[in-house]
Parts: C-alpha cells; structure tokens; sequence
C-alpha cells in the first residue's frame, strides 16, 4: 500500500496523517454541481426512486447530510412529508425543508449520506445516528494495485480520508450497527458514468440492527 494509507480489519482504506482539510462552501458546492444541473436533477430522481423500490414504501421522513445544492431534497418533497437537511457549507435547504443543527437529535425513517462518509474524519460516528434505514453512496474502491490506487481519481488526500469496496463497506456498516437492505451497486454510474471500465459509485441501503 502507498504512503501515508493502510487498510483496517474491515478492510477500509485510511489516510494516516491528515493535513489542512479542504473547505466545504459556498463555492465549493458551486463549482461540483451548479455546472450539472440536469444530471443533478436526474441522480435526485434516481435516488429518491431507488430508496422508495428498497425499503418498499415512501419514507415518513427523510433527513439528508450534506444536501449541498439540495437537489435530492427538491425532489423528495414532492412525496415525502417531513425532511430535514444538515450541511456545513452554510447554504439554506429548499423551502419546507427544516435546517437541523444535529444529525443525532432525532429519529428519522430514511438519513443519507450521499458522498458524505469518505469525508468526515471519524466516520463512525453513526452508530449514533437515530433511523431505520441508513443510504450511503461512496466512490468504489477497487484498488487492484497499488499504481491504480496512487493516479485513481477519487484518492484525493485531505478531501476523500477513507476509501471502501462493496466488502468493507457492508463490515463496516455492520461493525457500526446496521445489516444489508440492498446490496451496494453502481446505480448511479447510469448518470455519472463509470471509471476506466469499472464501477465508479457504491449506493448501499442498510437498516439499523442495534
């Protein structure tokens, strides 16, 4: 393994030492997502329908962390009445969507986590989160050797700090307290397209189990 990483018994991959993080703003969300804004309606759709086909019915409440420019919660409110949006970058939810100051005050059916746990620095914190079903999307992590894992495009030092495949992150979740619902696939590489041939986005669905 390259520098400065190492895999954990779940089989995560870490970065060791962790420098200046990058910024999560305004400009931030601006410059991923504003220049896609029908891809990012069309991956809202998609994912608000593949929840909804999961778990077998519409989610009573949904709370979404990191909603960026809050497509996804757009979407949802078409169909789901109580949604709750948490982001650090200071940017307001869509109107009717309540702006939670913590992920960890209250139940929700549905909470996602849609790019989100590659980023934070100690992702398990949920354990703590308060649901039934709990949907992450990752980057998928194939890593064949270590030359495709040092020029991949998601390894990106200080932004990206853990990288998972389908295997380590369901002993992930599962470590942290939460079963298979559906099994992570490429769902979203129908939009965002895959990586030199190879999956490129890990959605799984999982229910909490303690």
């Amino acid at each position: 393994m390259i520098a400065n990483y190492y895999a954990d018994a779940d089989g995560v991959i870490h970065q060791l030492q962790i420098g200046e993080l990058q910024t999560y703003d305004r400009q931030y969300i601006e410059t991923r997502y504003h220049q896609y804004p029908e891809k990012c309606k069309q991956m809202a759709h998609l994912r608000l329908g593949y929840i909804t086909g999961a778990i077998n019915r519409v989610p009573s409440s949904i709370l979404d962390v990191g909603y960026g420019a809050g497509d996804f919660l757009q979407a949802a409110s078409t169909l789901v009445p109580d949604l709750g949006g948490y982001d650090i970058t200071g940017i307001e939810p869509p109107p009717g969507v309540v702006k939670v100051e913590s992920i960890f005050e209250r139940y929700w059916h549905v909470v996602t986590m849609f790019d989100v746990i590659e980023h934070i620095e100690d992702p398990s914190i949920i354990r703590d989160i308060q649901c039934s079903f709990l949907v992450v999307s990752v980057p998928w992590c194939h890593y064949p050797d270590d030359e495709w894992f040092r020029w991949w495009k998601h390894r990106r030092p200080d932004e990206h700090l853990h990288h998972f495949n389908d295997r380590s992150l369901i002993r992930f979740m599962r470590r942290h307290g939460y079963e298979i619902t559906s099994w992570p696939c490429a769902i979203e590489d129908s939009i965002r397209g895959n990586l030199d041939g190879r999956p490129n986005i890990m959605t799984g669905i999982f229910h909490k189990s303690q």
